[in-house]
């Protein structure tokens, strides 16, 4: 029998061990709720039982899409920038919130601004009026001018019948007219925000070549097939007239659209009500537009001499320009709203049909390869040289008009700069955790 340790006023460990050892091994059972297992060992019998997900299930939302809350001047453009990501109203249900721009405005609620923006000092009656009155003017310059250096080149071959000062004459009428232009293009509805250098480079040189076609690719294809004919100026000059006069519609449109459509987000309360709001007011803005080119078509037979009688059926040769002007008016509508793909896309398309029939035509004449230019010649000599490029525009004025009837009647195409920022740089990660 074990003597038990005798205390001499000091602590003694390996008598005190002994004596533990002595006592027999008692294992105390611990009682764990199933929730409160350990998250690093996984054990419980609750394992994966218990509660899913946070009790805010907001709050994630809030830490992926904290840029975007963070830069929305309103929540429109959280809303707009959701919806990009794949957000709808039954996502939103998950969320516990009726639809998406519930939701989006409690985010704005909660996520704190990155810079609170100024607050907007309202301009006077009279400036507004002012500003209207010359952007109007603006949009009105290019059509005044091309129209003036027309006539002024024709006045000028009648009067002294010198080709050298009506180049001259010309020259510098369509350099002002490329001026006033480039400053519409610049200011106003028709000015695409974000646009890099490269891509300022590619809607030029897309733009440069359909208006270089308009204006001799006829002449070219014709002498191509046919051999050399002499050059007329009336339908290049009739078509830049209407080129330049259909900035002044086509700026007007864009505005008005742009307008509409802000307001019917504003009051909106869903994104298929608000696609539904603004798919009658994207039909009527085209055909608006469409039915203003009709009567400039008018103008320019009256201010160019040498076009077709006002009272006839516009020619083929006319209607190629008019479908040119509605590629290049939903090109630019697209790319306004952060679409600049989609519209690089249409004018690409359109720019290489045409050049594949100038192509085609000038391999035919090489030996043995005369089948290479058979369709095109068969088309030209049915419906004229200017069925190319009519038909060319037209498709892609087409693709370019079904693609923009979904994605301009879509609430992320008007949420403002947040949107178009989500759009192009959309989240790839979960941003860290800065929301209360």
């Amino acid at each position: 029998m074990t003597t038990p340790p005798r205390w001499n006023g000091r602590f003694d460990p390996a008598s005190s061990d002994r004596g533990l050892g002595a006592l027999p091994e008692v294992r105390v059972p611990v009682s764990r709720r199933p929730d409160e297992a350990s998250a690093r060992t996984g054990a419980g019998r609750g394992q994966g039982k218990g509660r899913r997900g946070p009790a805010d299930p907001v709050r994630a939302l809030m830490h992926h899409h904290h840029d975007l809350c963070a830069r929305a001047v309103d929540p429109l453009e959280i809303a707009a920038g959701l919806e990009v990501h794949g957000v709808t109203d039954r996502t939103a249900a998950r969320f516990r919130h009726r639809d998406v721009f519930s939701l989006a405005e409690e985010l704005y609620a909660r996520v704190p601004r990155a810079e609170e923006p100024a607050p907007p000092v309202a301009p006077a009656p009279g400036s507004v009026l002012a500003a209207r009155m010359a952007l109007g003017a603006l949009w009105l310059l290019p059509g005044a001018l091309c129209v003036a250096t027309a006539s002024a080149v024709l006045r000028v071959d009648a009067i002294r019948k010198d080709a050298t000062v009506g180049l001259a004459v010309g020259a510098g009428g369509a350099a002002l007219t490329v001026i006033a232009l480039l400053l519409c293009l610049r200011r106003g509805p028709l000015r695409v925000h974000g646009s890099g250098r490269g891509g300022r480079i590619a809607y030029a040189l897309g733009a440069g070549w359909l208006f270089g076609y308009a204006a001799v690719g006829d002449w070219l294809l014709t002498g191509l097939l046919d051999g050399r004919r002499p050059y007329e100026a009336a339908p290049a000059t009739q078509a830049a007239v209407l080129l330049a006069l259909a900035v002044a519609p086509a700026a007007w449109c864009a505005r008005w659209f742009a307008v509409k459509a802000c307001r019917r987000l504003a009051v909106s309360r869903g994104l298929e009500e608000f696609a539904a709001g603004v798919r009658p007011l994207f039909a009527g803005v085209v055909t608006a537009f469409v039915c203003g080119l009709a009567a400039l078509v008018l103008a320019a037979r009256l201010a160019v001499p040498g076009s077709p009688p006002v009272a006839t059926l516009p020619s083929m040769a006319e209607a190629a320009v008019v479908v040119l002007c509605a590629l290049l008016f939903l090109a630019r509508l697209l790319a306004v709203h952060g679409f600049r793909k989609a519209a690089l896309m249409g004018t690409a398309v359109a720019c290489a049909v045409q050049a594949a029939a100038l192509v085609t035509a000038a391999a035919a004449r090489l030996p043995g390869a005369g089948p290479l230019g058979a369709p095109v010649a068969r088309l030209t000599a049915a419906q004229g040289t200017a069925a190319i490029p009519a038909a060319a525009c037209g498709a892609a004025a087409l693709a370019l008009l079904i693609y923009a009837f979904g994605a301009l009647c879509r609430a992320s195409a008007h949420g403002g700069p947040g949107a178009r920022t989500a759009r192009t740089a959309p989240a790839t990660g979960t941003a860290p955790s800065r929301a209360p």
